[in-house]
């Protein structure tokens, strides 16, 4: 619960968005048979279309963080796309879908080609970008037990492939930097870690620290010029915008997303807001949340307001813990169209605005 606060201060709560909105990073966490709800919500609050970005996972929350396994990309469009046209969109993780726990090669030709062809199919089918989950960086490893880095060059013909295909990789990377200190009552993120501790990688011998996985990213992003990479999460360093704005001047084939960072993001309004402001064209919206009302409100109450000090949803969409509070950042007109939509139609195939 938001602990109590005796301040007093006006609320001005979007009931919609200022403009039509895309939420160009989510998931259906396997909730086949709350699509239907998904859209009441969607039309209510004013999002217009919604991505899967995990269309070929079951993906969910469980005890302690998420879980995932590999599915079959049909059962999205099957289930969800076909049923409710032009309101979802899908990205595949293609064969990145593996248990963590397992390598994920033993032949790296083989799995590249493999790869390949697997993504060549899917977006044939109607796939509209390619998502690369923390895991890669973070757990996989080859047959040898080496830990796997997103610019292996042995995984290069999968980023040129995009590139070739035209479809941009969505790209999550390292975490909150106090994921990756010791869960002591000291660390800014101590109840999320207890809430989700497989979510701590702060052991130095099984993790990489968060500068070196950032590195190899930059790495990555100067090999593959050609291809398009959606940094998700504030390019994992919403604790340092002066370097986001770094990297987003040095790599013209780099933007980013603020999914599920409104609480970082929100505790410096005036950096925010100047970031946004000077990046407007290369910032997507999205929210990594399961939908509701509520959830999606606040996040318009943060990019349309200046409303002071309320509380951020937890990482799970819901508001029954709070890290700290936040404040809007009042953004131009103009800047909520890019950032709501514009951005989302200019870098990701097939997606329109009605």
């Amino acid at each position: 619960m938001s602990p109590k606060c005796h301040l007093v201060r006006q609320e001005h709560i979007p009931v919609r968005a200022a403009c039509p909105v895309i939420d160009a990073h989510n998931h259906l966490w396997g909730q086949w048979d709350q699509v239907d709800q998904y859209v009441r919500i969607m039309d209510e609050v004013g999002v217009v279309q919604y991505a899967d970005l995990t269309s070929n996972l079951d993906l969910k929350f469980v005890p302690g963080g998420y879980d995932f396994a590999p599915a079959d990309i049909e059962t999205f469009f099957t289930r969800c796309a076909d049923r409710h046209p032009g309101r979802f969109f899908g990205f595949t993780a293609a064969t990145f879908s593996r248990p963590k726990n397992q390598p994920l090669f033993t032949d790296a030709t083989a799995f590249v080609e493999e790869t390949v062809a697997l993504l060549e199919r899917q977006v044939a089918r109607g796939a509209r970008g390619l998502k690369i989950l923390k895991e890669l960086g973070l757990h996989y490893r080859d047959g040898a037990g080496q830990l796997i880095a997103v610019d292996d060059p042995r995984l290069a013909p999968i980023w040129d492939a995009a590139g070739n295909l035209g479809i941009p990789v969505m790209l999550h990377q390292a975490d909150p930097l106090g994921f990756f200190d010791p869960v002591t009552p000291d660390n800014e993120h101590y109840d999320s870690l207890i809430k989700y501790p497989s979510w701590s990688f702060a052991d130095p011998t099984r993790f990489p620290r968060p500068r070196t996985i950032l590195a190899q990213r930059d790495r990555l992003l100067a090999r593959h010029p050609r291809t398009t990479f959606i940094l998700a999460h504030v390019a994992g360093l919403s604790e340092d915008l002066g370097e986001v704005a770094r990297l987003l001047d040095t790599y013209p084939n780099a933007c980013i997303d603020f999914s599920a960072r409104m609480d970082e993001l929100g505790r410096q309004p005036y950096t925010t807001r100047e970031f946004m402001i000077r990046y407007r064209n290369r910032i997507l919206f999205g929210t990594d949340m399961p939908p509701s009302l509520e959830m999606y409100r606040c996040y318009f109450r943060f990019l349309e307001t200046f409303d002071e000090y309320f509380f951020p949803p937890d990482y799970d969409g819901t508001f029954s813990r709070a890290r700290w509070a936040i404040y809007g950042i009042g953004l131009p007109p103009a800047v909520l169209e890019d950032i709501y939509f514009r951005n989302a139609l200019r870098l990701i195939p097939g997606l329109n605005v009605h």
